[in-house]
């Protein structure tokens, strides 16, 4: 099936929107000498994976929620999509730049319940968006993980 221009157009919005922010927001709140000195569990991952893994899952957000998008603007799915996204760009500036490793716990928390939300909701109308959710649900899962073991090892 071929796109229409239209459709590519604000495809490619919706990339430049979130793989865009996503990006600014890393580079602006990049771990510093503070991550470097926390004490952080076995399981973290080296500080290289993140810059792809989230590039990556960026462009998988902003799949699915175009594809939501077309579907209706003002939905229970696309809600979720938009909240989802204020959560995810908020937490970075509250953990790296605020050091607020509780705060942002609570943050990361209530993103992955939006994930999830997101996820049953959408698997009912489009379980292409919805699956495209579920690496970002499992990544966001680990980083919960991780966030709470670092907040509780300092």
């Amino acid at each position: 099936m071929k796109m229409r221009a239209a459709e590519l157009g604000s495809l490619l919005l919706f990339v430049t929107l979130v793989l865009g922010g996503g990006l600014i927001i890393g580079f602006a709140t990049a771990p510093g000498a503070w991550y470097a000195a926390l004490s952080k569990p076995p399981f973290s991952p080296p500080n290289w994976i993140f810059a792809p893994v989230w590039s990556t899952l960026y462009i998988i957000i902003a799949i699915a929620g175009w594809r939501v998008w077309r579907e209706g603007r003002n939905n229970l799915p696309m809600k979720l999509w938009w909240g989802q996204l204020a959560l995810n760009f908020v937490w970075s500036p509250i953990f790296f730049s605020g050091h607020r490793i509780d705060i942002a716990l609570g943050v990361i928390v209530l993103l992955l319940m939006t994930i999830v939300g997101f996820i049953m909701i959408t698997w009912r109308w489009d379980k292409i968006a919805s699956l495209l959710f579920a690496p970002y649900a499992v990544w966001v899962a680990f980083a919960s993980v991780l966030n709470g073991a670092i907040w509780l090892l300092n």
